[in-house]
């Protein structure tokens, strides 16, 4: 007989510990969550992180496991498709699926947060602590130790076992690192390029001053800017920009003269619609983007890393937040099998998604090149247009690799980003050998596209590339 009297402690009340917490109580479990910023719900702490987020169908099974569709639905501005802007102010909207069924969601990643907590905490087994800072975790003796960043005293919690959903700073992931008691690799590659929220305020309507239902990009080769709407009417604008190199980057944007030079050259139409601009550059800090990459994620049946603490991605294909609240469904579908072996539980976990969470983390990386540079360019729209054509008359027979990875939530990042990739080395080769164009006849394409990508992922197979 499981004994679901056991404890569990979860550092981090983010998204993903926030999901976790409220899994694991409906499943009985006592819980008892640590975070270490004050409650959000209480204080505004988002300075300079991404205040909303792209929410789509594989973050929206960890909501439908919970139950809670019905409440996540209201937090939602549905985004068709990207809003390409060019250096003059023209615009033009390229959706995301051909099937008019698919879209991603703009969310407040507050609102969402917070829906979480307020849900996790009805459940009485659930114990919530806010101001509790994570030094380091005794992953043998599965303790945690905390400081209390209001007081600073300093205490100790042990549990059955320790989830660890703290970002990408993960203390139990330096623990893991710092101990050497175990073979552990880790990796974390930044990219040469940072990012700056900025934003778009609302009319003095409230209401919105561009398009609202799209994901909005300048992309301009090396650097682009992104804006998400948000409830409000306003739009969280992302500058992302090279630390040192080319004409302007961060280090030499130095003044409010040469940003709003910087924005009247490349961006002009968003620099219309940002006479807040100047304030937020200089109010807001530039971060860093990076990929972490770890294993083994667990220790015994101690100790787990979920989430950004286990995988942390740049933010590009959208699937941060995502791939984390996948995370919870697919650790839930392990619980069903084992529950009460947590050895068992987090070496089949890791084994079955360890593979998808490293594909998801390449893909988001091809994705900053396709946004930034990729998507301005005539083969890529090209490309696109066929996509979408082919998606619209044959909704069964073909997936885009975005639809793959967005849209296709039954198959995993890793089959997404094999199958991806080779579609689209198929339609690039073909355009570029003029083998097919865009006003060919859609079904000869199809069984081009198809017999070609065949082709490619039998000869990657062959050469070991998966």
């Amino acid at each position: 007989m499981l004994n679901k009297q056991q404890n569990i402690l979860i550092i981090g009340a983010g998204l993903c510990g926030s999901l976790l917490a409220l899994r694991l109580a409906q499943r009985g479990y006592n819980v008892t969550v640590y975070e270490m910023r004050p409650d959000l719900r209480k204080t505004d702490i988002s300075a300079g992180r991404s205040i909303n987020l792209a929410f789509s169908d594989r973050g929206n099974k960890g909501i439908k496991l919970v139950g809670l569709e019905d409440k996540v639905r209201p937090l939602c501005i549905p985004m068709n498709g990207r809003m390409l802007h060019d250096r003059d102010g023209k615009t033009v909207l390229s959706n995301y699926s051909g099937r008019a069924h698919e879209y991603i969601n703009s969310i407040s990643r507050g609102g969402l947060n917070a829906l979480l907590l307020d849900e996790a905490e009805k459940h009485n087994n659930v114990t919530i602590h806010f101001n509790k800072k994570c030094k380091s975790v005794n992953f043998e003796k599965t303790t945690a130790y905390f400081i209390d960043t209001l007081d600073s005293t300093e205490f100790i919690e042990d549990a059955d076992c320790i989830i660890a959903t703290d970002g990408a700073g993960s203390a139990l992931r330096q623990s893991y690192f710092l101990e050497r008691k175990f073979l552990f690799s880790f990796s974390q590659e930044w990219l040469t390029h940072g990012y700056k929220e900025l934003s778009i305020l609302p009319e003095k309507n409230g209401g919105y001053k561009t398009y609202k239902n799209a994901l909005h990009i300048w992309p301009r080769g090396d650097f682009m800017v992104i804006a998400l709407p948000n409830l409000d009417g306003s739009f969280t604008v992302t500058l992302f920009l090279s630390y040192d190199e080319g004409e302007y980057n961060f280090n030499n944007l130095t003044t409010p003269e040469i940003v709003i030079e910087f924005f009247q050259k490349e961006f002009p139409d968003a620099l219309e619609l940002m006479p807040n601009l100047v304030e937020d550059f200089f109010e807001n800090p530039t971060a860093p983007l990076g990929t972490v990459k770890c294993s083994p994620w667990h220790y015994k049946g101690n100790t787990l890393l979920m989430g950004d603490s286990a995988h942390a991605i740049v933010p590009f294909y959208g699937q941060g937040m995502n791939a984390s609240f996948e995370d919870v469904v697919e650790f839930d579908a392990v619980l069903d099998t084992h529950e009460g072996d947590w050895e068992t539980i987090f070496t089949e976990y890791e084994k079955r998604r360890k593979k998808d969470t490293d594909a998801i983390a390449d893909l988001a990386i091809d994705n900053f090149h396709e946004m930034k540079d990729h998507v301005g360019q005539a083969i890529f729209q090209e490309k696109r247009k066929i996509e979408m054509a082919l998606e619209k008359e044959f909704p069964e027979d073909y997936a885009s690799k975005y639809s793959l990875v967005t849209f296709n939530e039954h198959i995993g990042y890793r089959e997404a980003m094999l199958r991806g990739r080779a579609q689209d080395k198929a339609i690039l080769n073909m355009l570029s050998d003029g083998v097919i164009s865009a006003d060919d006849n859609i079904k000869d394409i199809l069984v081009k596209v198809k017999t070609e990508t065949k082709a490619i992922l039998e000869d990657d197979k062959i050469a070991g590339l998966h």
